[in-house]
């Protein structure tokens, strides 16, 4: 984090990345001054309303992110920039988005929690466009124009008022993560009640065991005596409003409707009281680590590893198995996760796995059958990726084995498909 004060006094000149977040409420000329080096701005959690036309000097700028302000448009400066490449206003108040406003090397947009009811025909004339997230909008159509995208891997529409399935989207090339519950065509009238309901007086909130965009995880034990349950659980407590991936509800419908797999957290029960949801889970054995990281700003999808991170071909074609029937589970069941990735997958010494994070998982059993299809398609080309991430992760030794040639030539077949 930089100050105001550092940066009126040039103390900062030279630098590449800028965050400040002092309550602007005005764009600080001073920040024209970086022209030659700053590539990463972040003006998040301010009061900002508006960007100058000057914006555009800042010629090596290539990712901004103002997040938690009080921007009504997306500023049209930001179409001028030559560089820019990431866009991030979540949380805002946008209701317009203007053609003028979308820069020309467009790779990463983030709209989500805004007030957006259309979106320009030009952004499916974006290139480059891998992510874009758009959840929680009042979204009633996409442009068609995004058949054109066919460099498109992630899209996050939920929690917006489309009332078709997006045809646009289902047969790109490369969309792989997709989620898009909370919509009117998505609806469903199920309550799954696969767990039982308990309230909120039946545990007690320990440690925090993690934290995603829809809820905090917590160790917790029971004020009472459970029988059926074991001593200490996992709890997930939702956030109440719309998150990067959707609505929470969504979220816990789609996690029960997922069932019981030997690969997959355990959900135990459910806790519904009023202004109060939450996922009692199995607690996770300490053992078990992460397989991955998450994507970076480089790599935009895909995900990352440890720099120390390798693992033989016998390991990683035990994980490969195991998400393949994670996969094969939750599409019988007609849910597709929206988020198949090793940053969401655990791990341990023996390659045994365990999957998790539903936040964007979307129930799809209301879709028609050609749609089935190609919501299953998407997500295989997910795996695929993952499979991909864990083959680059490979022992050196073991490349040249006759196992990683097996796996590497399967998926250079089904992408040729």
């Amino acid at each position: 984090m930089h100050t105001l004060s550092q940066l009126k006094s040039g103390e900062l000149a030279g630098i590449t990345r800028l965050k400040i977040s002092e309550n602007l409420t005005c764009f600080p000329v001073e920040i024209l001054s970086l022209a030659d080096s700053l590539e990463i701005l972040d003006l998040s959690d301010n009061q900002l309303t508006a960007l100058p036309n000057e914006l555009v000097k800042l010629k090596k700028l290539k990712i901004i992110f103002a997040s938690n302000n009080l921007f009504t448009a997306l500023p049209e400066a930001l179409g001028g920039c030559e560089s820019l490449e990431m866009i991030g206003f979540k949380s805002n108040q946008i209701h317009q988005v203007s053609a003028r406003s979308l820069p020309a090397k467009l790779r990463w947009l983030i709209l989500t929690d805004n007030c957006i009811e259309t979106l320009p025909d030009s952004l499916g004339e974006r290139p480059r466009l891998q992510k874009l997230a758009l959840a929680g909008n009042r979204l009633t159509k996409l442009p068609l124009t995004l058949a054109q995208s066919h460099n498109l891997e992630l899209v996050r529409i939920s929690a917006n008022k489309l009332t078709q399935c997006p045809s646009q989207l289902l047969n790109l090339p490369k969309l792989a993560w997709f989620a898009f519950s909370g919509n009117p065509f998505s609806h469903t009238e199920l309550n799954i009640a696969s767990v039982p309901t308990l309230p909120a007086s039946s545990f007690t909130l320990h440690e925090v065991l993690g934290q995603g965009a829809s809820g905090i995880i917590s160790k917790a034990t029971w004020t009472e005596n459970q029988a059926v349950f074991p001593n200490e659980v996992a709890v997930k407590v939702f956030k109440g409003s719309v998150t990067s991936d959707g609505y929470p509800k969504d979220e816990l419908q789609a996690c029960l409707k997922a069932g019981r797999h030997k690969n997959i957290v355990n959900s135990l029960a459910q806790v519904n009281d009023n202004g109060y949801l939450a996922l009692i889970m199995s607690l996770i054995p300490e053992h078990f680590k992460n397989l991955g990281l998450p994507p970076t700003f480089a790599t935009c999808t895909r995900d990352t590893f440890p720099t120390e991170l390798t693992l033989s071909i016998v390991d990683i074609d035990k994980i490969i198995t195991q998400m393949q029937d994670v996969f094969e589970h939750l599409h019988a069941n007609q849910v597709c996760h929206g988020d198949l990735y090793a940053h969401n997958t655990l791990f341990d010494n023996n390659a045994n796995i365990i999957f998790g994070d539903f936040g964007a998982a979307t129930m799809y059993h209301m879709l028609d059958s050609g749609q089935q299809t190609l919501i299953k398609n998407i997500e295989r080309r997910a795996l695929n990726y993952f499979i991909e991430d864990l083959l680059s992760i490979c022992h050196h030794q073991d490349k040249q084995s006759p196992m990683f040639k097996a796996i590497k030539q399967k998926i250079s077949s089904d992408n040729a498909e």
